[in-house]
């Protein structure tokens, strides 16, 4: 009696991307980004180095950052992925779109979603008084968001052109905005 053999090299899941599910069928090698880039066509993330040291593939799951190039689809499987594109649109830009814009955080802008995704991560995560190396009181009820303080919670993110400091500006508008 022959046994069926089973395709054990795909997968087909449930993600949701940007507030809507999407049904997938994915190669289990396919990362998180080709994911969202090639199969549902989101291109605002970007593919930098492919190897987690740039931060242009910077997208928020379930409310924390990570680097979709080196995270699998299928580990996502249920769970709630934004991506620039979920963050804000022409019309109704999130508060950190439009600091980038008024402060000309970007260059060229090829890092810009990922900085972005970043910061409103980084952003959440002071909201939620989780530390970064820098933090100098751990029992603080609140996190002040010190130059320093942002700039060691976006350091995984690498701008080519150099827009550093007006990145800075950007996330110190939003985040003074909503202390």
């Amino acid at each position: 009696m022959d046994t069926p053999v089973r395709d054990v090299t795909r997968a087909a899941f449930e993600i949701t991307v940007n507030g809507e599910a999407q049904q997938v069928e994915v190669d289990l090698r396919t990362t998180l980004l080709d994911l969202l880039r090639e199969q549902l066509g989101l291109t605002g993330t970007k593919k930098g180095c492919d190897h987690g040291q740039c931060g242009a593939c910077t997208v928020l799951v379930g409310g924390r950052r990570i680097n979709s190039c080196l995270s699998l689809a299928i580990m996502h499987e249920g769970e709630a992925v934004t991506t620039i594109e979920g963050v804000g649109l022409p019309g109704n830009l999130h508060a950190l779109q439009t600091a980038f814009l008024d402060r000309d955080a970007f260059q060229c802008g090829y890092c810009t979603p990922g900085q972005i995704c970043s910061a409103l991560g980084m952003l959440l995560e002071v909201r939620r008084g989780e530390p970064s190396q820098v933090t100098e009181d751990l029992a603080a009820e609140t996190i002040p968001l010190t130059d320093e303080e942002i700039r060691e919670r976006m350091s995984g993110n690498i701008c080519r052109c150099s827009a550093y400091p007006q990145i800075l500006e950007a996330i110190r508008d939003v985040a003074g905005a909503a202390a």
